[in-house]
């Protein structure tokens, strides 16, 4: 036990803070030496996008070459190949667009509840909300909810990692069938990537429930493609190096390629970093392809695309990554009103950027502490009207839940 030096009061510890505070002051002394690492790393970064700026066909070239000899899990950015067959230099910067005179804004987000054997009653939830509003209309926003309950032998094909795909394909749906009835032209965006990400490799019943939720996943994709919507997803403070990937792969001498996958002389260095000092407010990237292993479940205009955003303020640049499928990345006039709204959007919440339509559809979607209790409660009832046995929380549980022995 151990008294606060703040409030005076004793609290339970879990921690050593003695062991934690020496390695802290280690992590010190060695951060000045790992920052300058980090810089030249950063610098050489930097002339490696200029050096391979105008060079996308033969980056192309060389991509294609390590995954087919090399590496066939290679993961990275890949120059866009444009209609006309060039592409956007690789360190070009592009300026904010025209906002659209009219268009429809829906986003949509999910939150999940999962099974807990220690809970009073085992079942498991997901909650996607969507929020709709006409760009320049006063007209209040629209919400819409879509509930779904997992309990007997549902609750057992459900895991973690089922649930959040089943998460991200509700929330791909409810967009297809929102637009569907919205004044064109619409604009649709999710808080992650468009890639549907889960277990490829896992357990029998694991990769059915992936295979099963990518058909339907794509399905609703080509719904949104047949009526033109222009689709996104919007990753805030990006930490992937797909592009930095690219420039690693770009500079491997013949030596490196039998080993590329450990080549990395620019681990550390994220494409936010190589980014941010190359777009002003409101400017775009280049749009890239995504180079991967799970791309060619995507094919044709389902194509996966990305590109950076300067979503900030001069004093304060903030760097997003907007995912993109092929059918918005090859049409320019669809390409820069996503490009205009978001910033739009950004600029709602002030001095922290974030598209204000995610966040209403994240409050929308969120299922709060009192919430689940609720749902947990309304189970117990409903099965104690039934004479049906509840066997209550778990021993752990209860222990954990008296006063004065909450952890964070």
């Amino acid at each position: 036990m151990t008294r606060n030096r703040f409030s005076g009061k004793f609290y339970l510890m879990s921690i050593d803070f003695q062991q934690v505070r020496q390695q802290i002051k280690d992590l010190g002394d060695n951060a000045p030496r790992r920052q300058q690492e980090l810089n030249r790393k950063k610098e050489l970064a930097a002339r490696l996008l200029e050096s391979y700026a105008r060079e996308g066909e033969e980056l192309r070239s060389r991509v294609q070459q390590v995954v087919e000899r090399y590496d066939h899990s290679l993961r990275c950015a890949l120059p866009a190949s444009l209609p006309e067959g060039d592409s956007e230099a690789l360190d070009g910067s592009f300026p904010l667009p025209a906002l659209p005179e009219s268009a429809t804004l829906i986003a949509a987000d999910g939150s999940q509840i999962g099974y807990d054997r220690h809970a009073e009653v085992a079942y498991s939830l997901v909650n996607v909300g969507a929020i709709q509003m006409r760009l320049g209309s006063p007209a209040t926003p629209q919400t819409a909810q879509t509930c779904q309950l997992y309990y007997d032998d549902k609750l057992y094909d459900q895991t973690d990692a089922t649930l959040a795909l089943t998460r991200d394909l509700y929330e791909r749906a409810m967009l297809a069938d929102l637009a569907a009835k919205a004044e064109p032209p619409v604009v649709t965006f999710t808080d992650g990537p468009v890639e549907l990400w889960g277990v490829k490799d896992g357990s029998t019943e694991e990769r059915s429930a992936y295979q099963e939720s990518m058909a339907q996943y794509l399905d609703a994709l080509d719904q949104l493609a047949d009526l033109g919507v222009i689709t996104a997803g919007y990753v805030d403070k990006p930490a992937a190096n797909l592009v930095v990937r690219l420039l690693e792969v770009a500079s491997a001498a013949p030596e490196d390629m039998a080993e590329i996958r450990k080549f990395q002389p620019l681990r550390g260095v994220s494409d936010k970093a190589l980014y941010q000092a190359l777009l002003a407010p409101g400017e775009r990237s280049a749009v890239f392809a995504i180079q991967s292993q799970s791309a060619k479940s995507y094919p044709g205009r389902l194509g996966l695309h990305f590109f950076y955003l300067n979503a900030g303020r001069r004093e304060q640049p903030w760097l997003a990554r907007v995912e993109v499928p092929a059918w918005v990345a090859y049409d320019r006039a669809k390409l820069d009103a996503l490009h205009a709204v978001l910033v739009d959007q950004c600029r709602i919440l002030g001095a922290r950027p974030y598209p204000y339509l995610l966040h209403r559809a994240h409050e929308t979607a969120l299922v709060s502490l009192q919430e689940h209790e609720q749902v947990t409660q309304m189970i117990v009832l409903e099965l104690r009207q039934r004479g049906v046995p509840v066997e209550g929380i778990s021993h752990k549980q209860y222990a954990k839940d008296q006063p004065g022995r909450s952890r964070l």
